[in-house]
This record gives structure tokens, sequence and C-alpha cells, in this order.
């Protein structure tokens, strides 16, 4: 039975922020990991790059059985209706999964409390208290960082899809850590200063 992870695309989301790290739960998780998208409805999704997917999943048809679930950021977290995930998130915290937000999207977990007790980054702290208001409270635990992850919950900046990817990885033992710090390591620092990662 293969373990799911629900990756959340709205309108106008970042595909190449999705890209890295379901392309790597594939092929370094060997097949025992499927990656499914969930979106406020099953109509197309359409990415910033204008790739359109059809979500697997609405918001009221989300199973209940998956590893991890992973925000995606892109222009629409701002909106009402990102709202509408909010049930989503935070069963997802009270079950104890993996949380995962970039972009944008780590700044919407502030604004439904979610980072007020964990150590955490986004992009921008002043944003992100000007967005959350008196929702955020966890100002003394933002680290100015590419990407953190404290117990379940992993953020990071959207210019951090590459450290994104690599702490979600490790945080879902999709395989040996070395052998992620390689994977990481030769799309960071490119073909001809990475060693070649042993897949």
């Amino acid at each position: 039975m293969k373990k799911r992870i629900l990756f959340v695309v709205l309108q106008q989301y970042a595909d190449w922020e999705a890209a890295y790290v379901s392309s790597a739960i594939a092929v370094l998780g060997e097949g025992k990991y499927e990656i499914k998208t969930v979106s406020l409805s099953k109509d197309y999704v359409e990415s910033i790059g204008g790739f359109r997917i059809m979500p697997d999943y609405d918001i009221k048809s989300v199973p209940n059985d998956y590893e991890a679930l992973i925000l995606i950021g892109g222009m629409t977290w701002r909106s009402e209706s990102a709202h509408q995930l909010r049930a989503l998130v935070d069963s997802c915290r009270h079950e104890g999964k993996i949380l995962a937000g970039i972009c944008d999207a780590s700044a919407f977990l502030g604004t439904i409390g979610a980072l007020n007790e964990i150590v955490h980054t986004s992009n921008d702290l002043d944003d992100l208290k000007q967005w959350a208001g008196s929702n955020y409270t966890g100002e003394q635990k933002y680290i100015a960082k590419q990407a953190v992850r404290d117990k379940n919950v992993i953020t990071a900046n959207g210019t951090a899809p590459m450290e994104f990817a690599k702490e979600i990885l490790i945080a879902l033992n999709v395989a040996a850590e070395e052998k992620i710090l390689d994977w990481y390591n030769f799309h960071k620092l490119g073909f001809y200063t990475a060693p070649m990662p042993q897949m």
C-alpha cells in the first residue's frame, strides 16, 4: 500500500515549488509514495507558469489516510477563499502529520495560528505580522532562514524550493539522509560541482 502525500495547489500556484519535492519523493521513494493534489474545487487549476492540472480532491473529498500535507505557494493564498483550507490544516496538525508550507502558503499558516508555538520562517517577518495580525504571536520563534523544520511543521520562503524539498524528504524519511543530501547537493550545486548522487 503506497503512502499518500497531498499537495495543496490553488489558482496561480508556484509550479516550481512543487516540482522538486514531488519528483524527489517519486524517485528517492522508489514507488512507496503516491502524490495527490487538493484544491478548493475539482475544477482545473492553472499554475503561474501556465501548467493546468485537474486536482484529485476538493476540500470536501480529502481522504484521512495521508502522510503529509504540503501547501504550495502562489498568488491566491491571500484571498478569502483560501481560508476554506483551515479545517484541513487544523486536522493535519491535530493528528501530528507532517505539515509544510512555502512562500505565501507559509504566511497563510501564520494567519490561522499554526506558527505560534514552533520555530518557523516565511518570506518576510514584517509582512507576516501585518497579514496575520493578532492571530500571529510567534515573532520570537521566527528565523530568517531558507527553510525551517520544527516538530512536524516545515516552512520556507519563496526562494527556497530546494531547501523546502530537502526538509520534507528528511521528515518523511523517504530515503537515507545521506542519499537525500546527495540529491540536494547535486541539484543545488549543479552537475559540474556536486558529485553524482547515488540513486
